[in-house]
C-alpha cells in the first residue's frame, strides 16, 4: 500500500507539472495500423506528463481507495455466456481524427520480415515496469509491468521486438470523452501490434526481464507472422479490466482483459501449436481486476443514447464517466477523485464498456486489485491459458 501511495504521489507531481505547461498534440502516425501490423518502437510512450496522467492517477487512486474502503467495511440477455467473448472484427477501421496520441504509435518500425525456412530464431521473454524510462523500477515494485516478445535470428544476427499496446494511451482506452456536441460517450480505444528491428537491451534488462524461452525455425516464425497480421486486423480494441466475481480460484470470470500481456500469451500459444518447445521458466503477468456480482447488460449506444433511448440510463452512464474526464484543473481533479470513490466504493456502481456495449457492474469487496500472477509457458500438449 505504501508503494502504491508513493506511485500516486509521483503521478500527482507529474500532473502538477503538466498543469503549468501548454498542452500539445503530436500528429498520430498511422503507418501500418490500417492494413497490417503497426511498426516502430514506443520507448517514449507515456514519457511526459499530460492529460493521460490524470486518468492514470485516477486508476491508481481507485486501487488505493479500494484498500482503504475494505478496511472500513468489509442479467444479461437470456442465457448469458461467461466470460463474455471478446468481439472480433472483419477489418480495422481508421481512427477518428478527434483521437490524438500524445506519443506517436509505433513510430520507427518495419514490416515483419520473411525468414528462410531453415533459419534458427531465439525467442525472448521481454518484460519491464510500465514507465520504466521515466520512473525506473518504481512501478516494478508494484508489479505493474509491460510485456513484449523478442526474436534473434541466429543466422543473420538481427534482433526484433514485437509488442501490442494502445494507439492513444491507456486513459483513452479505459475511459471515454464526453463531448458536448454528442449525446453518447466518445471512445478513442484501439490497440495494435507493433514490430520493429532491434532489442533495447538496457530498457528490458535494467529493471525487467530479457530471457531466452524457446528456439524456433524460420518456417514457424513465418507462420506466426501470418497469424499476427490476422490477429491484429480482427482484434482492434484494448480492454484494461478483468472482471471477476471474487479473488478466489473458483470465482466466475465475467469479462477478460485484452492488453499487452494477453497478446504475448496468445503468441506463445500459437508458437506452441506450430511446434515450438518452451523452456520450464516461471512467467508472471500484471492483471487489473474489478470484482462485482453478476453484470447486467444495459444496452448499446443506439438503445441508450439514440432518439428513442433511455434518457435516465444515459444520464447515469455519463455521470459515472464524468469524473474520469481528462484536462482537469487541480481542484477539479481532487473533486473527481472523491466522486469516483463515492460511486465505485460507497454506492458500488461501475459501468463497463465492452464489445461496444454497456454493462452495469454491482461492485463488491475488494472492488479493484492489481495482481502479478504466474501463468506457465505453454507446451505442445497444453496450449490453453
Amino acid at each position: 500500500m505504501r508503494g502504491l501511495l508513493h506511485a500516486c504521489s509521483v503521478a500527482l507531481g507529474c500532473l502538477k507539472k503538466s498543469l503549468s505547461q501548454r498542452p500539445w498534440k503530436p500528429r498520430l502516425s498511422m503507418g501500418g495500423v490500417g492494413s497490417s501490423v503497426g511498426m516502430g518502437t514506443r520507448r517514449g510512450e507515456g514519457r511526459a506528463c499530460g492529460g493521460q496522467a490524470r486518468r492514470s492517477v485516477a486508476l491508481l487512486w481507485l486501487t488505493v481507495a479500494a484498500g482503504l474502503s475494505s478496511a472500513w467495511g468489509s442479467g444479461g440477455r437470456g442465457q448469458q455466456r461467461w466470460p463474455v467473448p471478446y468481439r472480433r472484427f472483419e477489418f480495422r477501421p481508421k481512427p477518428d481524427p478527434y483521437c490524438q496520441a500524445q506519443y506517436t504509435f509505433c513510430p520507427t518500425g518495419s514490416p515483419i520480415p520473411v525468414m528462410k525456412d531453415n533459419d534458427v530464431l531465439e525467442v525472448f521473454r521481454l518484460q519491464t515496469p510500465v514507465w520504466e524510462f521515466k520512473y525506473g523500477d518504481l512501478l516494478g515494485h508494484l508489479n505493474i509491468m509491460h510485456d513484449a516478445i523478442g526474436f534473434r535470428n541466429v543466422v543473420t544476427g538481427k534482433n526484433y521486438t514485437m509488442e501490442w499496446y494502445e494507439l492513444f494511451q491507456l486513459g483513452n482506452c479505459t475511459f471515454p470523452h464526453l463531448r458536448p456536441e454528442m449525446n453518447a460517450p466518445f471512445w478513442c480505444n484501439q490497440g495494435a501490434a507493433c514490430f520493429f528491428e532491434g532489442i533495447d537491451d538496457i530498457h528490458w534488462k535494467e529493471n525487467g526481464t530479457l530471457v531466452l524461452i524457446a528456439t524456433i525455425s524460420g518456417k514457424i516464425f513465418n507462420q506466426m507472422a501470418n497469424w499476427v497480421k490476422q490477429d491484429n486486423e480482427t482484434g482492434i480494441y484494448y480492454e484494461t479490466w478483468t472482471v471477476q466475481s471474487s479473488p478466489g480460484k473458483q470465482s466466475t470470470t465475467w469479462f477478460e482483459s485484452y492488453d499487452c500481456s494477453k497478446f504475448v500469451l496468445r503468441t506463445y500459444k500459437k508458437l506452441a501449436e506450430l511446434g515450438a518447445n518452451f523452456k520450464n521458466i516461471q512467467t508472471n503477468y500484471t492483471r487489473i481486476f474489478l470484482y462485482s456480482g453478476e453484470p447486467t447488460y444495459v444496452g448499446n449506444e443506439t438503445s441508450i443514447f439514440g432518439p428513442a433511448g433511455n434518457k435516465s440510463l444515459a444520464t447515469a452512464i455519463k455521470s459515472f464517466y464524468y469524473p474520469f474526464r481528462p484536462h482537469l484543473s487541480a481542484k477539479e481533479f481532487v473533486l473527481s477523485l472523491l466522486k469516483i470513490f463515492d460511486a465505485v466504493l460507497i454506492h458500488r456502481q461501475f459501468y463497463l464498456f465492452y464489445n461496444f456495449e454497456y454493462w452495469f457492474l454491482p461492485m463488491k469487496y475488494p472492488f479493484i486489485k492489481i495482481t502479478y500472477e504466474e501463468i506457465p509457458l505453454p507446451n505442445k500438449q497444453n496450449t490453453s491459458f
